[in-house]
């Protein structure tokens, strides 16, 4: 089968909607409870043959294209390994709306939470090197990391880091990353972070795989970014992968981000601009990636052949096949005869109605980023596929179209249509269950704004500043002071608009005050979901 890597011949597509995610369906984060789970059954023989993979492969640029033209996500690129050949290698639209660039297989896109497998590679290496152990505690390579729980501190592992079992919160450490904290206080600061039961739960945290990373970089006496080029992307001739974000920034054929205006639902396709730009060097080797998909195809032929590359052994096999391997359930059965899912090390882990193991993983960027990797090992066949928009369930269905039409003949369900709805419902989950611009009718007058203004703190986030200028209220907070704007909504609330990654929409600011009538304290709403959001005067 000749290989496709068609450049520069894409009409363009540059109309489309948005939502916000960064969950579901074949990655992202999953969410639930669990245990980890016993070995895994073994693989039955191969269920494809060479004709059906063909006719997926024969149908990958009308699946991209009409989900462009659904969407008008501009940009895509795909890859494809099967038996350890590339059989599909192309670029589909525009690098940036408004220009003319097209994207091409060496076009880098941002990987999100891509990175995370990328990640646990790089480690299965170190393992293999000898540098590290995946059940070394993480403390003994990184002195300084803490988490509330002593006991857990000194017990958890490079494996429960990567496996989001720690017991950490979903997503701890992202806001203070949108506030523009950098790596080291975001670590120092997850020791803040509330608990929940050691490796009996599951939640998604980018800076706990940050925080393993950095260990396992400190035990190799390098920077992560330098353990990840002469770990894995030098020796796979992945000449384009980097863990910085200055070369990404600095690359000359490169997607840029894009979000979309105009309309909410997934049957809208509004029009999409590039207004934001994602520095994800905070958090790199969860979330901080860039690469093309002629490098992952790489990277996807190395996984389908557990280390080997060309004949050389890149990782060595034994870590690296731990990583494939459940280690915490994810999602629970929906149903007593459903089937669970399950995340391994940097993977999510499950297997279809035949008993294949099916890796996978998605990426998001609410700020214009959404990626998909997965792989059927068991058939030695893998895709990527990289967007250069925000979510929109593109990623995941163009995967999942091609598995279906490899092996039932056709998709089975309009996945793209599932795969936004179902990013449209984590979107509205996230946002205040409050409508700010609707005070209610026997709403109370504000008091005077000095009884508000003044200086705050805050052990997690840091200061915060209520200042009045101009009749209006505004608080200050970050390393770098972030201003917002303090609008009235009834009595002592207010509300401001979040910004960001995680940016939930409006958020409420309430104070309290003593019998005086000052203000002693103020709690935000989107930043107290695990307790962590008041603010007491200082």
């Amino acid at each position: 089968m000749a290989v496709r890597d068609t450049r520069a011949r894409r009409r363009s597509r540059v109309r489309g909607v948005t939502a916000l995610a960064s969950l579901l369906v074949l990655g992202g984060v999953p969410y639930g409870i669990g245990t980890s789970a016993a070995a895994p059954p073994p693989q039955p023989p191969p269920q494809l043959t060479q004709e059906d993979v063909d006719r997926a492969v024969d149908t990958l640029d009308g699946i991209v294209e009409r989900g462009m033209d659904r969407t008008g996500v501009p940009g895509v690129a795909v890859a494809v390994v099967y038996k350890d050949r590339v059989v599909h290698l192309d670029g589909y639209g525009k690098r940036h709306v408004g220009q003319d660039a097209q994207v091409d297989p060496d076009t880098v896109f941002q990987l999100a939470s891509l990175s995370t497998p990328l990640a646990s590679t790089v480690v299965a290496g170190a393992v293999g090197d000898k540098t590290v152990g995946w059940d070394d505690p993480v403390s003994e390579h990184l002195p300084a990391f803490a988490l509330k729980d002593p006991w857990v501190t000194g017990h958890v592992t490079v494996a429960d880091l990567f496996s989001h079992r720690s017991g950490l919160p979903d997503h701890a450490g992202d806001l203070l990353e949108d506030l523009g904290h950098d790596r080291d206080y975001i670590l120092e600061h997850l020791r803040l972070e509330p608990l929940t039961p050691f490796r009996a739960s599951y939640a998604y945290t980018d800076f706990g795989v940050t925080a393993a990373g950095e260990a396992v970089a400190d035990a190799a006496g390098t920077t992560w970014e330098k353990l990840s080029e002469d770990t894995l992307y030098k020796p796979a001739g992945m000449d384009a992968t980097s863990s910085r974000f200055s070369d990404y920034e600095g690359a000359t054929n490169k997607a840029f981000a894009h979000v979309r205006e105009g309309g909410t639902d997934s049957g809208s396709t509004g029009d999409w601009e590039t207004r934001y730009v994602r520095d994800a060097d905070a958090q790199s080797p969860a979330g901080g990636a860039s690469s093309t998909v002629r490098d992952l195809s790489l990277w996807l032929r190395l996984q389908l052949a557990n280390g080997e590359l060309d004949g050389d052994r890149i990782i060595a096999a034994d870590p690296l096949e731990r990583t494939h391997v459940p280690e915490i359930v994810s999602q629970p059965p929906p149903a007593p005869a459903g089937r669970a899912g399950f995340y391994g090390l940097g993977w999510n882990v499950s297997y279809d109605d035949l008993g294949r193991l099916r890796l996978s993983h998605s990426g998001a960027f609410a700020l214009g980023a959404h990626t998909n990797v997965t792989m059927l090992p068991g058939e030695q066949l893998g895709i990527a596929v990289l967007t250069n928009g925000e979510p929109v369930g593109l990623a995941d269905a163009v995967a999942l179209d091609f598995f279906d039409t490899a092996q039932y003949g056709e998709p089975t369900e309009d996945w793209l249509g599932l795969t936004a709805q179902l990013h449209e419902q984590e979107e509205q989950k996230l946002r205040s269950p409050t409508d700010y611009s609707k005070p209610p009718d026997d709403a109370s007058d504000a008091r005077s704004d000095s009884t508000y203004t003044g200086t705050y703190a805050n052990p997690y986030y840091g200061p915060l500043t209520v200042t009045e200028t101009n009749g209006d209220l505004t608080m200050r907070l970050g390393p770098k002071p972030m201003t917002f704007r303090l609008t009235h909504y009834a009595g002592d609330t207010f509300f401001f608009e979040t910004v960001g990654e995680n940016a939930t929409g409006p958020s409420g600011v309430t104070f309290k005050g003593d019998e005086n009538g000052r203000a002693t304290s103020l709690t935000i709403e989107a930043f107290d979901a695990t307790g962590l959001g008041t603010f007491r005067r200082s």
